[in-house]
């Protein structure tokens, strides 16, 4: 990403390989840059962001919504669940994974490309957050009831393959967060997790679930940890 500023002029290149997304608050400087940028490179205008990178855009008077409805459809294609029943939940909240319990699976590798994909999903579905971290933690030696569980993800995903993310075009610019730890969450290594949200205005704009990098020794203590790790985002 690069940025530049000029007196009130804000202008953003946004840069992945060949694809290329220029975001600004004027649009003379906007114009002045694709004109400078095809003067130097072979390059085609493709008019306001429609898709980029597997995440769709669309606008409308309520604000700009971003969803990867063919992503998730690409996932369940691939896993064969484009037929499946959908489940009501992303995962079960008294499912506690452990390392071990279960047969390894013989292609360990199916499992890591699955949970790589959803992983780049939670870009527009933070009500997954929660699970794809869980799942993620057991990569290095996938279990049969770890891709059981990670299936039953998908199952969820069925439900509302295109459910997105939308930015409002009014309401208060102010910042609000909300955070929560579960105390001792994890079986194997006795870590709280910490979990997230941060608005501004009506806009989701950022979230995290993660497991704490050290043990708890009271739910205050796990509290506090998660108030923390929300206090340097809002910052």
């Amino acid at each position: 990403m690069f940025t530049q500023t000029q007196g009130k002029s804000f202008t953003v290149i946004l840069l992945y390989v060949d694809d290329i997304i220029i975001i600004g608050n004027n649009d003379a400087v906007i114009r002045d840059l694709k004109h400078f940028l095809s003067t130097r490179f072979k390059i085609k205008d493709l008019g306001p962001l429609k898709y980029f990178l597997g995440v769709e855009i669309a606008r409308s008077k309520s604000g700009i919504s971003f969803c990867q409805r063919k992503h998730t459809l690409d996932i369940l294609e691939d896993a064969g669940l484009l037929g499946a029943k959908p489940e009501k939940i992303p995962m079960d909240a008294n499912v506690a994974l452990m390392p071990t319990g279960s047969d390894p699976l013989k292609d360990p590798t199916c499992y890591r490309r699955l949970i790589g994909r959803l992983i780049y999903l939670t870009i527009t579905r933070p009500e997954i957050t929660y699970a794809v971290n869980t799942l993620s933690q057991f990569m290095h030696e996938p279990q049969n009831y770890h891709f059981d569980t990670a299936r039953r993800l998908l199952h969820y995903l069925k439900g509302a393959p295109g459910q997105a993310l939308l930015f409002s075009s009014n309401g208060p610019l102010h910042l609000t967060a909300y955070y929560d730890a579960d105390w001792a969450r994890c079986p194997f290594t006795r870590r709280s997790v910490t979990g997230y949200c941060i608005f501004l205005g009506r806009s989701l704009i950022s979230w995290k679930s993660k497991k704490q990098v050290t043990v708890s020794r009271s739910s205050v203590e796990a509290e506090y940890r998660s108030m923390a790790a929300t206090a340097c985002e809002l910052t």
